[in-house]
């Protein structure tokens, strides 16, 4: 991934807010460097952006690993996150789709060699040639263990869960992050409605996310700004 595999997202969002786009270890036109990539090591990264360009606290927008990586920030460095919108994200390795977990073990660099992502890296990295290695951190990724329902119970951080009806997330793990955040109780019962906030975009596979502007604009504006519809007993 790089900056402009986000799509229109990233000048929509720039229209109304000051916009940092990062690009992870080795993505982009940033080096690979001799370690792991893990979202543990992928928020320590983002926290030292932010002491560099001084930032101390900031809205987070992150999708697939970008939304894991934010997670992970948002759980290792809560004071530096106000609130954060995670698009197609898990907190549990349970949480993928049994075919992506069944698909997981049979990843090989070859396979990933001929997809699209190949021709792009070249374009834009520093070392052209680096994209093997690249990708086998990448798949060493998914074998890393996951299991972050405790630390997201505890979050203070008010959440945009944003995931298709054909993620990789299953929509059951979608749901019961949003629980764990507090969310998926009854409104109109005199209670304020929680922080957090959960959207389903129809029809929408993974990779078709981050492609529909409008409608992920439209779920994260609102969120960012502290709106919400209005019901009839308010």
């Amino acid at each position: 991934m790089n900056i402009p595999s986000m799509g229109a997202i990233i000048p929509k969002l720039a229209e109304t807010h000051t916009v940092y786009a990062l690009e992870f270890q080795g993505h982009g036109r940033t080096t690979d460097i001799d370690r792991p990539i893990t979202y543990p090591n992928l928020a320590d990264d983002v926290a030292a952006f932010m002491d560099a360009v001084g930032l101390e606290k900031a809205d987070v927008f992150g999708y697939s690993m970008g939304a894991g990586a934010g997670l992970r920030l948002a759980i290792d460095y809560p004071e530096k996150v106000d609130q954060l919108v995670a698009a197609s994200v898990a907190y549990d390795v349970e949480g993928w789709q049994p075919a992506f977990r069944e698909f997981i073990p049979q990843m090989t660099v070859e396979m990933v060699l001929d997809m699209p992502f190949a021709e792009d890296y070249r374009e834009l990295a520093a070392d052209p040639d680096g994209f093997p290695a690249l990708v086998e951190k990448l798949i060493a990724l998914e074998h890393e263990p996951m299991a972050w329902g405790e630390e997201v119970k505890a979050l203070k951080t008010p959440v945009l869960i944003i995931a298709g009806d054909a993620d990789v997330s299953t929509l059951e793990h979608n749901v019961a992050m949003f629980r764990l955040l507090g969310g998926g109780v009854m409104g109109d019962m005199g209670e304020p409605l929680p922080a957090s906030r959960l959207a389903v975009m129809p029809a929408t596979s993974h990779t078709a996310v981050i492609g529909q502007t409008d409608l992920l604009h439209g779920f994260i504006e609102p969120f960012l700004n502290g709106e919400t519809p209005k019901g009839m007993f308010e």
